[in-house]
């Protein structure tokens, strides 16, 4: 599937790590920063998780969520929220069906082993509920940076 900017963000539900069920619709009237990252506990994960933990009130201030989304199950999530005090929902996309919606769930390469995974990836959605900007294959040094001006530039004008 594709997903196009200015177009709808693609809908979906999945577990949270607060043990509830999320809807993407539940945010609607912020904006939303949805970041699909490998796995918890893993460094580049780890320090993407505590960058955005770290700039969480400018976000904020600036009428958006954070969420995250991994394959990682609830039970997971839950002790990396807690070791790295995460203040935003994680979600669990076991079956990997909203990293398909979003394009994200590819062939990876590493050590000359192939498997499916995530490709770390963050979409920003407006309060309309709209795509309108993506990054793929994301770098984690200064990511979050990155988006936080994107959020605080473009869309709060």
């Amino acid at each position: 599937m594709t997903i196009e900017m200015g177009q709808e963000a693609p809908l979906f539900s999945l577990p949270a790590n607060n043990g509830e069920m999320v809807s993407l619709e539940d945010f609607k009237g912020k904006n939303i920063v949805l970041y699909f990252y490998p796995k918890d506990m893993t460094p580049g994960c780890t320090t993407q998780a505590c960058d955005f933990r770290d700039k969480i009130s400018d976000f904020s201030d600036l009428d958006t969520v954070i969420l995250g989304v991994s394959p990682d199950p609830v039970a997971r999530h839950a002790k990396f929220i807690e070791k790295y005090q995460l203040p935003f929902l994680l979600l669990a996309d076991e079956e990997h069906k909203v990293a398909e919606q979003y394009g994200v769930w590819k062939l990876k390469k590493n050590f000359g082993k192939e498997y499916m995974g995530i490709e770390r990836s963050t979409f920003i959605i407006d309060k309309q509920g709209n795509l309108v900007k993506e990054w793929r294959k994301v770098k984690v040094k200064d990511h979050v940076e990155e988006a936080l001006t994107f959020v605080k530039e473009e869309l709060e004008n």
